[in-house]
């Protein structure tokens, strides 16, 4: 019986070891998003109102911060494989294209799903009282894991594309800093002109307004359908981008 194992898993195992032996990656990635969680609505909760427990409103929009919060080690980590010829030498052990890629994206995607798992563990602490039944809460982990491949897929192209390790790293900057513009932390009516319209119509806003409705036991569909075409247009746009990008640099 062979013991071969897939060149995936090998791909995955290796991304997992590279992770644990970066302390700085797995503070940003798991513990960034419990801090920001932590701040907002146990420091800055009381100067918010929002019509909800602070707590309530917040968890939505840090369950995307816990996603975008890892991209950053995801594109340099993509970067250093390009940059430091390793992907030369997966080349000549015959290693698909597809798993080295796939790789960066399944393991970003389950450290997503570890700072997801923090994020809520923490707002229950902090008094966290969703109103979601069981399937309300599986379409949330389907959504987390959705946005999560779709920005994997994106980020790692950003990292293909990059000169080096430290422009990757800067290139996922602003999806980290987009959530911020969006209903995340507080309500886009609430926002001046300019910003207000931005934060409307920006790719993230739909997306946690859809996590907020399936938390609070009232999705609402049409948020659902503009937050689930994002997600796909986003992954396929990443995932184009990144199989072009390596193979005019492979």
């Amino acid at each position: 019986m062979s013991t071969t194992k897939s060149p995936s898993l090998v791909m995955l195992r290796r991304d997992f070891k590279h992770i644990a032996r970066n302390p700085t990656s797995v503070f940003n990635a798991v513990l960034m998003p419990v801090v920001m969680l932590f701040m907002f609505v146990y420091l800055l909760g009381d100067a918010f109102s929002v019509g909800v427990d602070y707590v309530d409103y917040a968890t939505p929009g840090m369950l995307l911060l816990a996603v975008c919060y890892g991209l950053g080690a995801t594109a340099t980590a993509v970067n250093s494989d390009m940059t430091k010829g390793i992907i030369n030498r997966f080349k000549v052990m015959d290693v698909p294209r597809s798993a080295v890629l796939t790789g960066h994206v399944v393991a970003s995607v389950l450290t997503n799903l570890v700072a997801a798992a923090a994020v809520v563990g923490v707002a229950f602490a902090l008094g966290f009282n969703p109103s979601a039944s069981f399937v309300d809460w599986l379409a949330v982990i389907g959504f987390v894991v959705l946005l999560g491949a779709a920005l994997g897929w994106l980020t790692v192209a950003l990292g293909l594309f990059a000169k080096s390790p430290e422009t990757a790293g800067l290139a996922s900057v602003p999806l980290i800093m987009l959530p911020f513009f969006s209903s995340a932390i507080v309500p886009a009516d609430k926002m001046g002109p300019g910003v207000r319209q931005f934060a409307e119509y920006q790719p993230f806003t739909p997306i946690i307004e859809t996590l907020r409705g399936f938390l609070n036991g009232t999705p609402d569909t049409s948020d659902a359908i503009i937050a689930l075409a994002w997600c796909v247009g986003i992954g396929l746009v990443g995932y184009l981008w990144a199989s072009s990008t390596f193979k005019k640099r492979a």
